[in-house]
C-alpha cells in the first residue's frame, strides 16, 4: 500500500529501513538544497537538515514552512511562488539568527499583522513581498521597515532615510523609490548553480546594498564625515610629531656634514674638474706658499 509520500513509503518497508536511516543521516550534513518548480506540497523532508544554509524551495505548492524550524543556520531562504498565507510565530524567526535574504514574493499574505513576526529576524538584510495581496495595503513598506530594524532592502528598492525618519523631506536623489536606490535583490535563478555560487551571489547582493546605502543615505554620509574628522583629530598629534621629527633629522644631517679630504685633495679636484669659476691661480700660489713653509720647517 502506498502511504502518500516517498519518505513514508521507505519507512514502512523493513528492507528499506537501513536505506532510510542513511538518507536521514546524510541530510544532517546538507548545506544547500534546491527544489525549484517541482510541484511539491510539503517541506517535511527538510526537518533533519540541521546544517542547511541555502534553501531554494520556489514555485511549488507549499502552505506550511514550520518544518524549517530546525534549520538554524539558514542564510538564504527562497520561498517565492508558493501558496503560503500565514507565517510561523516570532519564536520561529528568532531561531534563524543567520538569515540575511528572505524571498516571499508571489504568495498569499494578506494581513500586515501576520508579517510583522519577521521582526524576529535579527540579521535580515533583504526581503521581497511584492505580488502579494499585503503589498497593496497602505503603509505596507512603512510597517515592515519600522518593524524589521536591520532591514536594508525591501522588494526592488533599498530603504531610504525618508522611510525611517518621519517628516524628513530629502532631495530627489535620496527620496523613496528613487532610481539611485533601485536594486533587484532577487535575480532570476540560474540552472546548475552550486553552493559556492550561491554564497558568492549572497555576498555580492549584500555588498551592493551596502554600497548603494553608503552613497545615497544622508545619515551614513554625515556619520562617515564625522568619523573621519574624529580620527584625523585624534591622530593629528602623531602626524605633527612625525613632521617635526623629520625636520629635526634634516637639520641635524645638514649640521653634521664633514669633509674628510685635505686641501691638497680639494686642489687636485679643482684642477682635474677644471671648474670655470674656480680661482686656480690663487689656489696654486697658496699651495706653493704652504709647501715652502713645510720645507723650511722640516729643515
Amino acid at each position: 500500500m502506498f502511504h502518500g509520500t516517498i519518505t513514508k513509503e521507505l519507512t514502512s518497508h523493513e528492507e528499506w529501513s537501513h536505506y532510510n536511516e542513511n538518507i536521514v543521516e546524510d541530510q544532517k550534513d546538507f548545506v544547500f538544497v534546491k527544489y525549484n518548480g517541482l510541484h511539491l506540497k510539503s517541506m517535511e523532508n527538510l526537518q533533519s537538515c540541521i546544517s542547511l544554509r541555502v534553501c531554494i524551495f520556489s514555485n511549488n505548492f507549499v502552505t506550511d514552512i514550520q518544518p524549517l524550524q530546525g534549520c538554524k543556520k539558514l542564510i538564504k531562504l527562497d520561498l517565492h511562488g508558493n501558496q503560503i498565507k500565514t507565517l510561523p510565530d516570532r519564536t520561529f524567526w528568532n531561531g534563524l539568527k543567520n538569515l540575511k535574504l528572505l524571498y516571499l514574493h508571489d504568495n498569499g499574505f494578506a494581513k500586515l499583522k501576520n508579517i510583522c513576526v519577521l521582526s524576529g529576524c535579527v540579521n535580515l538584510v533583504g526581503l521581497t513581498m511584492f505580488d502579494c495581496p499585503v503589498s497593496l495595503k497602505k503603509g505596507y513598506r512603512h510597517v515592515l521597515v519600522n518593524s524589521i530594524w536591520p532591514l536594508k532592502a525591501l522588494d526592488h528598492h533599498v530603504i531610504s532615510d525618508e522611510e525611517i525618519i518621519q517628516n524628513w523631506h530629502l532631495p530627489e536623489r535620496f527620496k523613496t523609490f528613487s532610481q539611485s536606490l533601485f536594486f533587484n535583490i532577487c535575480p532570476a535563478p540560474i540552472k546548475g548553480t552550486t553552493y559556492e555560487d550561491e554564497i558568492k551571489n549572497i555576498k555580492h547582493i549584500i555588498s551592493r546594498i551596502n554600497e548603494i546605502l553608503a552613497h545615497n543615505s544622508p545619515v551614513l554620509i554625515i556619520q562617515r564625515w564625522i568619523r573621519g574628522f574624529i580620527v584625523r583629530k585624534h591622530l593629528s598629534p602623531y602626524f605633527t610629531r612625525k613632521r617635526h621629527h623629520d625636520r629635526m633629522i634634516r637639520v641635524l644631517e645638514t649640521k653634521l656634514i664633514c669633509i674628510g679630504r685635505n686641501n691638497e685633495d680639494k686642489f687636485l679636484e679643482d684642477i682635474f674638474l677644471i671648474k670655470p669659476e674656480s680661482n686656480i691661480k690663487g689656489k696654486v700660489a697658496h699651495w706653493k706658499q704652504d709647501k715652502t713653509k713645510l720645507w723650511v720647517n722640516f729643515h
